[in-house]
């Protein structure tokens, strides 16, 4: 099969095309402080969606983990072990 000169050009031209892009793809794959600050923006509008949960549940979580340290330092002491 022979090509015309046209097909060739226009052959050209797409794999020009298609070059440009690819070159322009892993430019933004190396360009590391502007994927850092893009998922930084990210996590930001993550956080700032999320729901903030009520004190209550706060109060209640933190008085949960103080029972359970209770409860683990009791049955060490009766072991003779405080924190060890």
């Amino acid at each position: 099969m022979t090509s015309t000169p046209d097909e060739l050009r226009a052959e050209v031209v797409q794999a020009r095309e298609r070059l440009g892009d690819t070159v322009a793809q892993l430019a933004a794959r190396t360009d590391v402080k502007a994927r850092a600050k893009a998922r930084a923006e990210e996590t930001k509008e993550r956080v700032r969606s999320a729901p903030v949960p009520p004190p209550v549940l706060v109060v209640a979580g933190a008085a949960a983990v103080f029972l359970v340290a209770l409860m683990v330092r009791g049955r060490r002491a009766e072991k003779g072990r405080i924190w060890a």
